[in-house]
């Protein structure tokens, strides 16, 4: 039974007399750092000298160098994408480190993978919130907040995980609930789940459907409403009433039709294959690929992304979106 925390759980006075420095202000950083601040932690931001560090300077908060502010930080939190960790950990915080600090992540990627090797003497653990920045920050002025992961990878000082429900309570995490996990479990989980369905499986399923009925001879408008854009409505209900509940909101013939086709689709082969990604995931082969990719430039990162934009799904979903002003 995984172990649940609460409000009630957690304390802020593990952090009080610390400075919390939050390294990249991006969609996640801003809300981090807005949520900490507004529960009363001092906190700084260590930036880049980027449009996200004018952003943070005009949010009103204290920005620096990620030398300067992982220096002054006794908890360095680092909110930077994964590719670019390892160079900006060995760079600028590693040798900033003092005995009895707290590195924390809010991905496990780079320690899992051991592109970032911490320190023996300072605490590791991450703190995930399940939502973007922007839902992380709202849910926090609502009173409500989103559900976030804690793990401890490393303990030095034996108040890592009481330190963690601080940051996770000051984050706004423990009004909804925080899961423990591990580094391991969460980012194997998260990769996983980002190829083999979120990201990787369902933009691929929308464009075979699209690819299907426009081949088929219907027109590429009307294959793009029942492919990609009514796909919304059916996550929607979803994630707020589970897999079961969804089918009482759609028609029977829906329900009859989706039942009783779906595994034509995600035959035992596609299952075979999800589980040979799952594979390389935990084996480090993906991990490896990506950093290579990184590395070099990311070249095939470039090619995929410019031929996505390219595709026929992508341009008559373009000119479709501007009849639909809501959506901005």
């Amino acid at each position: 039974m995984v172990k649940k925390y609460y409000d009630s759980d957690a304390s802020l006075e593990p952090l009080k007399g610390k400075k919390v420095a939050i390294i990249g202000y991006g969609s996640q950083g801003r809300a981090h750092t807005a949520n900490l601040a507004d529960s009363g932690v001092d906190v700084i931001v260590g930036s880049i000298k980027d449009p996200s560090w004018d952003a943070a300077v005009e949010a009103g908060f204290n920005v620096m160098p990620i030398a300067d502010a992982a220096k002054m930080a006794d908890i360095v939190m680092v909110l930077i994408p994964d590719e670019f960790q390892k160079a900006t950990y060995y760079q600028d915080i590693h040798d900033n480190l003092e005995e009895g600090n707290a590195l924390v992540f809010a991905h496990g990627f780079n320690i899992r993978f051991k592109q970032i090797v911490p320190p023996e003497k300072i605490d590791v653990f991450m703190i995930a919130p399940k939502g973007p920045g922007y839902l992380v920050r709202e849910t926090y002025q609502q009173g409500i907040g989103v559900p976030a992961l804690i793990a401890v990878e490393q303990d030095f000082t034996g108040k890592a995980h009481d330190l963690g429900l601080a940051y996770a309570k000051a984050l706004g995490a423990t009004r909804a609930g925080v899961l423990e996990t591990t580094f391991s479990e969460e980012t194997e989980t998260d990769l996983f789940g980002e190829q083999a369905v979120l990201c990787g499986g369902v933009t691929e399923l929308i464009k075979a459907g699209f690819d299907t009925l426009v081949e088929g001879g219907y027109q590429p408008e009307v294959a793009y409403f029942e492919c990609l854009h009514e796909l919304k409505l059916i996550t929607d209900l979803v994630q707020k009433y589970g897999v079961s509940g969804m089918w009482t909101f759609v028609s029977n013939t829906a329900e009859y039709g989706g039942l009783s086709r779906r595994e034509r689709l995600i035959t035992k082969g596609t299952r075979a294959e999800m589980k040979k990604m799952l594979g390389e995931i935990q084996s480090g082969e993906f991990a490896e690929e990506w950093i290579k990719e990184s590395e070099a430039g990311r070249p095939n990162f470039n090619r995929m992304e410019k031929e996505e934009g390219e595709l026929q799904v992508e341009q008559v979903g373009r000119e479709l979106r501007k009849m639909m002003p809501w959506l901005k």
